[in-house]
């Protein structure tokens, strides 16, 4: 009998599940083989899939035959991206039916430039046409918020995304729960922590600021601020579903270990070195942050106690948050790229 690798190794010894994010359909094939149960895609996709040495026929072919159907560069942008997405959505397909809709769920995201309610909610029922495993990605922001009602409302499987404080998502939670009251179908909804990019951003301001505190200490943030939203939105809703995202070290995976959750990694740098090193199955997620810890990070970065505590940022804020910016601007710089590309061909 062959021994079975990490991700196989964790489904099977605890409940946190593994998804992946932005593959190719190969690396969604490799990803199902090592225990993946979904997967998510953003708004840097198609610009990933361009310069992706697999990838590049296949887009090219996809541009050129939009650009004589359609002269809007971003119509022909969103209509790529859920072509290449239908594709992934393909894959994850039996899984999804087998497991009746449990899990073989692919998100997608669309235009990060415009994120207002109506345009959001617009995109995420054109992309739900590709297959019925689609699931829509919404960031949590007041417009976001707004989108989300709505379509858990109309039965849409949601995964509320950019979430980098406790607030954001519990108030998931209570727009999920009001939207559907009485609803005996419920359409499944996550909330994504984004805890690797909350640590990339609040390592960049120590640097900037030259804010004197412990590596040791500053390792903790993401996942301190995680743990906190995990069992305040357990509390709250218990229906909602959290995925953990934006994975800058292994630890963003290896550190969720015990939770009832999905963690999203990219398949190079992150899923093949775990799958390489094989580490021990260790369920880390129940061990506290040490007060001291907590004490430090609130007092001597504001943008962790915004991320910690309920009442330190309000809805409004949400959208010009630090670390939900940097997360933004990522996408905005992809989708900008990606545009160019297919100006070149028009």
């Amino acid at each position: 009998m062959s021994e079975k690798h990490y991700f196989q190794r964790v489904k099977e010894q605890s409940e946190t599940r593994f998804w992946i994010n932005n593959v190719t359909e190969k690396e969604a094939h490799w990803a199902i083989d090592e225990g993946a149960v979904g997967c998510t895609q953003n708004p840097s996709y198609v610009y990933k899939m361009m310069n992706h040495p697999d990838m590049q026929e296949k887009v090219e072919a996809l541009i050129k035959k939009y650009v004589g159907e359609e002269s809007d560069a971003n119509e022909i942008l969103i209509k790529i991206q859920r072509d290449l997405v239908k594709d992934i959505a393909a894959v994850f397909l039996d899984q999804y039916e087998t497991s009746q809709g449990r899990s073989g769920y692919v998100s997608i995201q669309g235009d990060p430039f415009h994120e207002d309610a109506d345009t959001i909610i617009k995109h995420a029922l054109f992309n739900r046409q590709a297959g019925p495993n689609i699931m829509a990605k919404v960031p949590v922001t007041e417009e976001g918020l707004k989108a989300i009602e709505v379509l858990a409302a109309q039965g849409v499987p949601i995964n509320a995304t950019e979430v980098m404080s406790v607030r954001q998502a519990l108030d998931v939670c209570e727009v999920y729960e009001r939207a559907t009251h009485g609803m005996k179908n419920k359409a499944p909804i996550y909330y994504s922590h984004i805890t690797g990019i909350l640590d990339e951003y609040l390592k960049k301001v120590v640097e900037t600021e030259k804010i004197e505190i412990s590596a040791d200490t500053l390792w903790h943030a993401g996942i301190c601020a995680a743990k906190k939203t995990y069992w305040l939105c357990r509390q709250k809703n218990k229906e909602v579903g959290f995925i953990g995202g934006g994975a800058r070290g292994l630890h963003h995976f290896t550190e969720m270990v015990g939770a009832d959750a999905n963690i999203t990694i990219n398949w190079q740098g992150t899923a093949d070195k775990l799958i390489a090193e094989n580490p021990m199955v260790v369920q880390r997620f129940f061990m506290p942050t040490p007060d001291h810890v907590v004490d430090e990070l609130c007092t001597k970065l504001p943008d962790f106690r915004k991320a910690y505590f309920v009442e330190a940022i309000k809805p409004s804020e949400y959208e010009d948050f630090g670390p939900v910016v940097l997360f933004r601007s990522s996408f905005e710089d992809a989708w900008s790229k990606a545009l160019d590309k297919i100006r070149s061909y028009q």
